[in-house]
């Protein structure tokens, strides 16, 4: 297959991953990317979230989507030795444990991960469930992005694609060019767009039915002293992830403010209130960083992973909501079966 060139619309690590995986099948691979991929670009989900590699509270989702997470975790411990031993840059995957306080459905959640083999111990109210994995969002794409230069897979970076119109489709459905921006065209034997957030804009002339929005999610950034936190905790939609190197995140919000990448000066307030119900300790801690990522919101969780229907070499690999990172070595695994 060395022969057949495949564009890759987007460097976010669903993006990153599937080309990843293309370029080892023998394709010549291209990522085209509007920022630059693993700069901290405000706005962008892949290097904003904390990396919780599960889907938080997964009673609460359709099989489906719970059946691409949870093979998506499975996939990370190898995933991120491979990165590590072939670029040098650790993803810090670690399976740190999660702590789920009330409020939260003991019932559903015990028969859960019991019908699914997840380990789960009570701890008075909480449920500690000691599997659960996470990873840190910035160095996996840093690694990511090392892999795929080192392996030759062109990465086009501050290069943004034109809306993708009507015209451009050749006599058979077939998707010939892709103008950007700039007045660049790009040929490929198949295009696959990875554009998170910014894929419904990009196709919104040729997938109507396409649901992808932006939704905001604002985070904090601790750093303290001495470590006061050892595993992740998630109480009533708002969760603290602690990293190797004594950081601490805290969030997230989600907003539906459109492509606005602001922080609030409330929403700082509010999840500060709650960082410091769920951990005293941090009462007067400074912030050192306060960001917010665009998620690709979509009904139910559920992401678009499959061929276009009208264009026969056009793929979507997107729409993975809160759990593109989760979500990624398994989609990116099916969208690249599909294409093969």
């Amino acid at each position: 297959m060395s022969g057949n060139h495949v564009v890759v619309v987007g460097g976010g690590i669903v993006g990153c991953t599937t080309a990843m995986l293309l370029r080892q099948q023998g394709w010549q691979v291209t990522v085209v990317e509007r920022n630059v991929i693993a700069a901290q670009t405000s706005g962008e989900a892949s290097w904003a979230g904390a990396g919780i590699i599960f889907p938080l509270l997964p009673w609460f989702y359709q099989d489906a989507v719970n059946a691409l997470a949870m093979e998506g975790a499975g996939l990370y411990p190898a995933l991120a030795d491979q990165l590590h031993r072939e670029t040098g840059i650790d993803p810090e995957c670690i399976r740190s444990g999660m702590m789920i306080q009330p409020p939260f459905d003991l019932e559903a959640a015990l028969a859960w991960c019991s019908a699914n083999r997840v380990q789960a111990d009570l701890n008075g109210e909480d449920l500690w469930l000691p599997e659960v994995l996470q990873v840190r969002n910035p160095r996996l794409l840093q690694a990511l992005k090392a892999w795929l230069i080192q392996h030759q897979v062109s990465l086009k970076e501050q290069t943004q694609l034109m809306p993708l119109p009507e015209p451009e489709f050749g006599e058979q459905g077939v998707l010939k060019r892709w103008q950007t921006t700039s007045g660049e065209t790009l040929e490929a034997d198949i295009f696959i767009v990875t554009s998170g957030a910014w894929s419904f804009d990009l196709l919104k002339q040729t997938a109507l039915s396409l649901e992808i929005k932006p939704m905001r999610g604002q985070m904090l950034l601790y750093q303290l002293s001495q470590p006061v936190l050892d595993h992740i905790i998630y109480r009533d939609g708002f969760y603290m992830v602690p990293r190797k190197d004594g950081y601490l995140l805290a969030g997230s919000t989600l907003e539906d403010v459109g492509f606005d990448t602001g922080v609030t000066e409330a929403m700082r307030v509010e999840m500060q209130a709650k960082a410091e119900a769920i951990l005293p300790q941090l009462k007067n801690a400074p912030v050192v960083k306060h960001w917010s990522g665009l998620r690709p919101g979509t009904p139910h969780n559920i992401p678009t992973i499959g061929q276009h229907p009208h264009i026969s070499n056009l793929y979507l690999n997107t729409g993975h909501f809160r759990y593109g990172v989760t979500m990624a070595p398994a989609s990116a695994k099916r969208l690249v079966a599909l294409v093969s």
